[in-house]
């Protein structure tokens, strides 16, 4: 029987070390000059396939969007998690990036016994782990973490522009576009932006 993603305050304890269960690992928004950086792990269920898992950059956002859905539904567990704009700064955005992967690892529900990881670089864990470079495009379970954490950080994007609607975060999600550079240089940054990143601390001075 699957597992469900919401308990009763009455729920069962951890099950942990489950022999065989393997989780996927992606990132989404190491670039943008804005928001936070978001990761997602998830385990999938063999018993329930999801077809049509692909590198979240490579399908249309409706597309991402059925999916999200569909994964939340049908994976034995996932775990959506991040890394704030604070952290981005203090720790550089590498650093914060694999602290938000180590905290979407450390929120599933079960703990799988390996994880792979999109990249080239691991979070630390007390799991063994794999690196596996183009790994959304080759692993469903990275496939499915990079779609959770593509959707789930558009949506916060369209909660930063309902904040801040000069700027278009809904349109170039944080990313350095025109738009984005014009808005920075004519308003100013927000608390939104990554200071560290150059284009924002030009802007500050």
């Amino acid at each position: 029987m699957r597992s469900k993603k919401s308990f009763p305050v009455e729920q069962p304890p951890l099950a942990w070390d489950v022999p065989g269960l393997m989780a996927g690992v992606d990132e989404a928004g190491r670039g943008p000059l804005a928001g936070p950086v978001v990761a997602a792990a998830v385990i999938l269920d063999e018993l329930h396939p999801i077809h049509g898992l692909a590198d979240s950059k490579k399908l249309s956002e409706r597309r991402r969007e059925k999916l999200f859905d569909e994964i939340r539904a049908k994976a034995l567990c996932f775990s959506i998690a991040q890394a704030s704009v604070e952290e981005i700064d203090s720790l550089n955005i590498l650093q914060a990036t694999l602290l938000a992967m180590k905290r979407a690892v450390e929120g599933l529900r079960l703990k799988p016994h390996k994880i792979l990881v999109d990249g080239n670089r691991l979070p630390k864990l007390d799991i063994l782990a794999e690196a596996i470079v183009q790994g959304d495009a080759k692993v469903k379970a990275i496939s499915a973490a990079s779609i959770l954490a593509k959707v789930h950080r558009d949506r916060l994007c369209a909660t930063m522009h309902q904040e801040f609607p000069l700027y278009g975060f809904d349109q170039h999600k944080g990313y350095g576009t025109k738009q984005h550079l014009d808005a920075l240089i004519a308003h100013g940054a927000t608390p939104l932006h990554r200071r560290s990143f150059a284009p924002v601390s030009r802007v500050l001075g």
